[in-house]
C-alpha cells in the first residue's frame, strides 16, 4: 500500500507553470488531496482553515517574502500541527539562505531540479518517521503534554529506530512544562551515547533556565568553538550573556549569529533590541531597518518594529528619516492593532528630540491615553515611553506608564530594570516608591483572592483573581495564582467547561511568563489530575499548541 495516498498536501509556488509541476509530481507519488497557493498570504488564509500533512513550499516566494520567512511564521504563531511536514523548495544554492531555512528545521529542502522518484524517496522517509512520532504529536496537540511523555516512553521501547527522537521529545516536553530539572538527565544521556551537540546544547539550555549561567555559558562557548555555525547556541549564549549583564558582548554574539544567517528576522529584531540597550544606535538601526523591510509582506508585521527603529534614529540624531518612518508606519499599519499607539509613542520621541512642544504634548496625549487601554504592547516599548516622557520634564507622565511597567514585571530582573530606567534619570526615590507600590498591590490581589479560596468561596476568588488578570495579564504572580483559583473551583465545584478552557489558558501563560516557576510541576499535575477526575479529555484544537521556543 502506498503510504502516501490520502494525505493531504498544499504547495506554496508564485509561479503557475512550476505550481502546475509541483501539483504533477505529488500526483505522481500517490497523493490526491492537493490544493495550491500562490503567495504567503493565501498559504497562512488556507492553514487557518484546515490542517495539511505536507507542506511543499518554494523559497523564492513573491511580494517581498521568501519561504524562511514563511516558516518562521508558521513556526512562530502555531498555524502548523506538530506533524505536518514542512519541504522547502529551491534553487537557490547560497549557504546563508539555505541555512537560514535549515536552522528552523524543515523537514527536509529540495534543491532543484529533482525528479519524481527522488521526491517520493524524501517524502516516504520523512512520513515513516512521522507516523512512528504521530501518537506524541497528537497528544501534544491536544494540550496533553504528560500523556506525551509517556507515549514517548512506550514509542522508545516499541520502536528502537527513533529512541533518539522520542528522547528528544521528551526533554522538550519537560522544558514546556517548566522542569528543566527533568530534562537535563535526559540530555545527558543523549550526549553522552550518540555526542549530538544538540543534546549539548539541550543541557545549556537546562543550566540557563535553571539560573546556573556560568555553566550554561562554558558549555555554549565550547559548542561554538567545534561548529561555528552551530546557530542556535548563538542565540542561547546571547541570552546567557544578558542574563549576566554583559550587553555588548551579547550583541556581538548576536552580530556573529546574523552575519552567518543574515535572513532569520526574530534574531535580527533581537539584534537590533540589543544594540539599543548598549548604546550602539548604528548597530540597532542597521538591524531594524532589515526587520522592517524583511517583515513588510508578512502577516504577521508589528509596528512596534517601526517604533524601535525611529528609537534608534532618533538616538543617532537623525529627525529626517525618523520622520519617514513614522509616515510608513501610519500608512502601512495605522490600522493593526496598537498601530495608531506605536507611531503616537514614535512621534513623541521624535517631537522631543527637535522640540516641538506642541506636537509633542499631542503625541504624548495621544501614548499615555492609547497605553491605558492596549493589549500586548511589549514592557520594553512602554519604557521608551517612560524615557522620553522623563526627557521632557513630566515625571508624573512617566510614572504612570512605569506603574503599568512594574505591574507586569515578569520577575526581578524587570523590577530592576525598569527601577534603572527612573534611577538613570536622577529620580532613585520615584522609582523606589513605585516598585514599593506595585508590590503591595499584586500582594493585595493575591491575599484577597487566597482568602476568598480559604472561605470556601471558590468562584468569588476566581472572578477576584481573573479581574487580577485582566488588570496584570503580564504578571507571572497574578496569573498563577488565578490559574490556581480556577483549578481549586473546578477541583470543588464540579466541571465547567468555560472555566476548564480558563484554566488551559491561564497555565499556558504562567509557562509563558515564568516557564521555571518551581510551582509549574505541580500546577500542571493539579489540573491533570482534574481532567482525570471529571473523564475530560484535552480538546483537539485547529492549531496545534507547538512548544514554543523555549
Amino acid at each position: 500500500m502506498n503510504p502516501l495516498k490520502g494525505l493531504a498536501a498544499l504547495i506554496i509556488e508564485p509561479h503557475p507553470g512550476m505550481r502546475a509541476s509541483l501539483h504533477n509530481m505529488l500526483s505522481l507519488c500517490g497523493l490526491s488531496r492537493i490544493e495550491d497557493a500562490a503567495s504567503s498570504s493565501q498559504a497562512i488564509r488556507a492553514l487557518g482553515g484546515r490542517s495539511y500533512d505536507l507542506i511543499l513550499c518554494e523559497y523564492e516566494l513573491e511580494g517581498g517574502q521568501d519561504g524562511q520567512q514563511m516558516l518562521e511564521d508558521l513556526r512562530h504563531h502555531r498555524l502548523m500541527h506538530a506533524a505536518t511536514l514542512f519541504f522547502m523548495v529551491t534553487s537557490e544554492g547560497q549557504f546563508n539562505k539555505v541555512v537560514s531555512a535549515a536552522e528552523l528545521a524543515p523537514s527536509d529542502y529540495i534543491l532543484k531540479p529533482f525528479t519524481v522518484e527522488n521526491l517520493t524517496e524524501r517524502i516516504t522517509r520523512a512520513i515513516e518517521r512521522r507516523n512512528a512520532l504521530l501518537p506524541v504529536y497528537q497528544l501534544m496537540d491536544m494540550g496533553d503534554q504528560r500523556e506525551a511523555i509517556a507515549a514517548c516512553l512506550a514509542g522508545a521501547a516499541a520502536q528502537p529506530r527513533y529512541r533518539c527522537d522520542f528522547l528528544r521529545l521528551r526533554a522538550e516536553l519537560h522544558l514546556f512544562l517548566g522542569e528543566p530539572e527533568q530534562a537535563e538527565p535526559l540530555y545527558a544521556a543523549l550526549w553522552e551515547s550518540k555526542r549530538i551537540h544538540w543534546a549539548r546544547l539541550g543541557l545549556a539550555k537546562c543550566l540557563s533556565l535553571r539560573g546556573e549561567h556560568e555553566a550554561a555559558r562554558a558549555i555554549l562557548e565550547e559548542l561554538l568553538g567545534q561548529n561555528r555555525r552551530f546557530l542556535d547556541a548563538y542565540d542561547w549564549l546571547a541570552r546567557t550573556l544578558q542574563e549576566q549583564g554583559e550587553i555588548e558582548r551579547a550583541q556581538a554574539v548576536l552580530s556573529d549569529a546574523v552575519e552567518l544567517s543574515p535572513h532569520a528576522v526574530r534574531r535580527l529584531r533581537r539584534l537590533g533590541e540589543v544594540a539599543l540597550e548598549a548604546g550602539d544606535v548604528e548597530a540597532a538601526e542597521r538591524a531594524l531597518k532589515l526587520v522592517v523591510s524583511k517583515t513588510r509582506y508578512s502577516e504577521f508585521r508589528t509596528p512596534e518594529d517601526h517604533a524601535r527603529l525611529v528609537q534608534s534614529l532618533v538616538r543617532k540624531g537623525d529627525p529626517v528619516q525618523a520622520a519617514a518612518v513614522i509616515r510608513d508606519l501610519d500608512k502601512s499599519m495605522g490600522s493593526r492593532r496598537n498601530g495608531a499607539l506605536c507611531a503616537s509613542i514614535a512621534a513623541a520621541m521624535l517631537h522631543e528630540f527637535t522640540g516641538n512642544a506642541a506636537r509633542l504634548e499631542a503625541a504624548l496625549d495621544s501614548a499615555l491615553a492609547g497605553c491605558r487601554t492596549a493589549s500586548g504592547l511589549s514592557s520594553e516599548l512602554k519604557l521608551a515611553l517612560v524615557r522620553t516622557c522623563l526627557d521632557a520634564g513630566q515625571a508624573e507622565r512617566a510614572a504612570d506608564v512605569m506603574r503599568d511597567v512594574m505591574r507586569n514585571a515578569a520577575n526581578p530582573a524587570a523590577m530592576a530594570k525598569a527601577m534603572r530606567v527612573l534611577e538613570q534619570a536622577g529620580h532613585a526615590e520615584l522609582a523606589q516608591r513605585l516598585a514599593q507600590e506595585c508590590r503591595q498591590e499584586v500582594g493585595d490581589l493575591v491575599a484577597a483572592g487566597a482568602a476568598r479560596a480559604k472561605e470556601g468561596d471558590f468562584r468569588g476568588a476566581v472572578n477576584l483573581m481573573i479581574e487580577a488578570v485582566d488588570k496584570l495579564p503580564d504578571n507571572p504572580q497574578v496569573v498563577f495564582n488565578a490559574a490556581v483559583a480556577v483549578l481549586k473551583c473546578l477541583e470543588n465545584l464540579g466541571w465547567d467547561e468555560r472555566l476548564g478552557g480558563q484554566a488551559r489558558e491561564l497555565i499556558g501563560s504562567v509557562r509563558r511568563l515564568d516557564p521555571v516557576n518551581a510551582k509549574l510541576h505541580a500546577l500542571a499535575t493539579l489540573h491533570h489530575d482534574i481532567l482525570k477526575k471529571y473523564n475530560i479529555r484535552p480538546g483537539a484544537r485547529r492549531a496545534a499548541p507547538q512548544m514554543a521556543a523555549i
